[in-house]
């Protein structure tokens, strides 16, 4: 087990990453994706949860 998002992470979980937590979590995650950035979904999940 990697720990490290995928954009195939996210696509396949992109209703769920969606409805729980919402569409800037989404756009996260495909950012982070596509920048090969090293981090965790817990990581950007935290992240967004922080702001609402």
């Amino acid at each position: 087990m990697r720990g490290v998002i995928t954009l195939r992470d996210v696509v396949s979980n992109l209703g769920v990453v969606l409805r729980e937590f919402g569409a800037l979590c989404v756009v996260r995650c495909v950012v982070a994706s596509l920048c090969r950035q090293r981090t965790t979904f817990l990581e950007i999940a935290v992240r967004c949860s922080k702001r609402t």
